[in-house]
């Protein structure tokens, strides 16, 4: 059961229509959403040209009670059941009558002008085909580097990138710098989807504005594209459904762009934990289906051998009963089950495309 938790009498507010939605996925991040939803408000679009919207994925925090308290100018959507980030979007463009919706996620924030200057780009004279456009994501915090001990592991907070751990640290330290979590999707020609510029320092990511596919996390999307497209797969719940999106789009003719003077700070895996089983089987499981919906064959049929041998890997050297090589097992059986209703969807998404428009995709994908 889907519902609306603002009272009748306050429709009149809801049918003021503004050109833009923000979009806010929660489930159980009601202490997460003080510092988004502050950080929305705080927008210059806000509120002439701007609504805020909370899908509520059936919290059983207290979240909507937070809100209704709270944050009484922020209408909430509530969904009885979690239906991911990719169903609760979809749930959140519900009845949308404006020309663009702000994706972001509830463990981010954005700086105060982000969404106009997205918008700027969106509407800039010669941009009738930018689909979306993606923000410059920032990691949280700021960090020193050092080098990685063989056998080590980066402490609580930090990450590994490649020679050097990226350990957690004051701005005031010495040597301390801030981390790019995203500039925008992009897909290897090994079959991964991943940020593009994910943990290199500050100043140091790419300047190209054109980019694979938009980030999930904080971007712009125009309605009429996702009109002409279909929105998220809900079926893919949550990770690689805005890379799906953006190949949807590019197949049809569309571009996605991005704003570098659009920053969001990023709390990474506040709301989800990357090392868990839940993220290993639905990321393993979804970039299959994507790959093999959306990639040229010899770049799908590499993914899924990839994966193939990772299981045997893990089996051979006594691991296949850890939870994370059981979500591996579990994600490529679940991808192969499904297997001919993707190629059907491959078919199908495909179907009617000019003959060069796989090639041109295909073309934008990294090396």
């Amino acid at each position: 059961m889907l519902t609306d938790s603002r009272a009748a009498s306050e429709e009149t507010q809801d049918d003021v229509i503004r050109d833009v939605r923000a979009v806010v996925v929660s489930w159980n991040g009601r202490h997460l959403l003080p510092q988004c939803l502050d950080s929305l408000r705080a927008q210059t679009l806000y509120p002439a040209l701007l609504e805020i919207v909370v899908v509520d994925n059936g919290s059983e925090d207290g979240t909507l009670e937070y809100l209704a308290s709270e944050f009484p100018d922020v209408r909430v959507v509530r969904s009885e059941r979690n239906l991911g980030f990719a169903g609760g979007a979809n749930l959140g463009l519900t009845n949308f009558r404006g020309d663009f919706v702000a994706l972001v996620n509830n463990d981010a924030t954005l700086a105060p002008d982000a969404l106009q200057r997205m918008l700027g780009t969106m509407t800039r004279v010669g941009n009738d085909r930018v689909a979306a456009v993606t923000a410059r994501i920032i990691l949280a915090g700021h960090f020193v580097a050092r080098p990685a001990t063989r056998g080590d592991t980066p402490p609580i907070g930090g990450y590994r990138r490649g020679a050097v751990f990226l350990e957690p640290a004051s701005p005031a330290s010495a040597g301390s710098f801030r981390v790019v979590n995203s500039t925008g999707n992009t897909v290897t020609r090994s079959g991964r989807g991943q940020d593009r510029d994910w943990l290199r320092a500050e100043g140091e990511e790419s300047g190209d504005t054109d980019v694979f596919g938009f980030c999930g996390g904080a971007a712009l999307l125009r309605r009429a594209a996702l009109d002409a497209v279909g929105a998220f797969d809900g079926s893919l719940f949550l990770y690689y459904e805005d890379t799906d999106l953006s190949w949807r789009l590019r197949a049809h003719g569309w571009v996605v762009r991005y704003e570098p003077s659009a920053e969001a700070v990023h709390r990474h895996a506040a709301s989800s934990d990357a090392s868990s089983a839940f993220f290993h089987f639905h990321n393993i499981r979804n970039s299959l289906i994507v790959m093999t919906r959306h990639a040229p064959a010899e770049l799908a049929l590499a993914a899924a051998a990839r994966q193939l041998a990772a299981v045997g890997a893990d089996l051979l050297r006594g691991l296949g009963g850890g939870a994370l090589a059981q979500a591996r097992r579990r994600a490529v059986v679940d991808f192969g089950r499904r297997l001919p209703r993707s190629l059907n969807e491959r078919r199908s998404l495909w179907r009617g495309l000019p003959r060069d428009a796989r090639r041109t995709v295909a073309h934008g994908l990294s090396r």
